[in-house]
């Protein structure tokens, strides 16, 4: 198979990469990146070739308008049905202008990075370029309301980070998943030395997992989070009298406990530990009064709980 061709741009800052483009594009096929539009043609099998084809914001909406044009004046049928295609052209040209306003936003950011920050801390970002040495392994939340980078301050080459959904720590014997390969990379390639473990308040994983049914049909998301069922039966007899939204904050943090847990059945992370090489810490952020709580698990105190009668 003949592999893809790489994208190389460099008029415009904000599009000055290299990558390959993916090979499911249709035939004939445009991709938009600011600035420059890339036409994918089909030359052999799945080869494409590249062609950078410079335009304005306002080219695009008038190439756009005119071709939604050509399709109205194509599907024109019984008396009526030309309004209802001029709205939908109208929709989607505004659409298409929400898109570029936000993307030239995108860019706007992306370029301010580069002068205020890359540029006034080039040395920094040079070293970065040739190996990290985090200190932190962080899992987090998917949810974009609690970036910890922007909660915590994490500046790059701090904290080797993964998010999921409820971020979720599955056992060792659960088999592999993207967070556990994460966790294997930052604790023995890149030896960090802390492991923490951030959920936060108002959780939607948690919350599907709070409202699962018994008889579940096992969509991807409750497949994914019933990995916390301990955290809701422990939940549910702890918390009986409280309302469901308390009932999930209170499983927001017992969910935690449970991750910070199934982190010591990773045979490489518990010997860590055992050593005081690693620390395993959680932390909770309440974004609805802004306060985050952090605690640092007792390996000690946790190792005689479980050898335990």
């Amino acid at each position: 198979m003949a592999a893809s061709a790489p994208i190389s741009l460099s008029g415009d800052p904000f599009v000055s990469i290299t990558k390959p483009l993916p090979l499911s594009l249709p035939f004939n096929s445009c991709i938009e990146l600011h600035g420059a539009t890339l036409r994918a043609s089909r030359i052999s099998g799945l080869e494409l070739k590249i062609e950078r084809i410079e335009h304005t914001h306002l080219g695009f909406l008038k190439g756009l308008r005119s071709s939604q044009g050509f399709a109205l004046r194509a599907l024109m049928g019984p008396s009526g049905s030309t309004q209802q295609h001029e709205n939908r052209s109208v929709e989607t040209v505004m659409e298409a202008e929400k898109q570029c306003d936000l993307f030239s936003d995108l860019k706007d950011r992306f370029l301010s990075f580069k002068k205020n920050k890359y540029m006034g801390n080039l040395e920094h970002y040079q070293n970065l370029a040739q190996a990290q040495e985090p200190k932190f392994m962080v899992i987090a939340c998917a949810d974009s309301r609690v970036c910890p980078s922007y909660v915590l301050g994490f500046q790059p080459g701090e904290a080797f980070m993964i998010r999921n959904v409820a971020n979720l720590v599955t056992p060792f014997e659960n088999g592999p998943t993207e967070t556990n390969a994460a966790l294997e990379f930052a604790v023995n390639t890149l030896k960090v030395e802390n492991i923490l473990v951030i959920g936060h308040s108002c959780c939607g994983g948690i919350r599907a997992l709070m409202s699962m049914q018994d008889n579940a049909n096992g969509s991807l998301l409750e497949s994914w989070v019933v990995a916390g069922k301990n955290a809701r039966i422990n939940t549910e007899t702890a918390a009986s009298g409280l309302d469901f939204d308390q009932q999930c904050k209170h499983c927001e943090k017992e969910s935690l406990n449970h991750s910070l847990l199934n982190l010591l059945t990773y045979p490489w992370i518990e010997e860590k530990v055992s050593k005081g090489e690693l620390l395993i810490h959680g932390g909770y952020y309440d974004f609805i009064d802004c306060t985050f709580e952090k605690w640092t698990l007792d390996y000690r105190a946790t190792k005689m709980e479980g050898s335990g009668p």
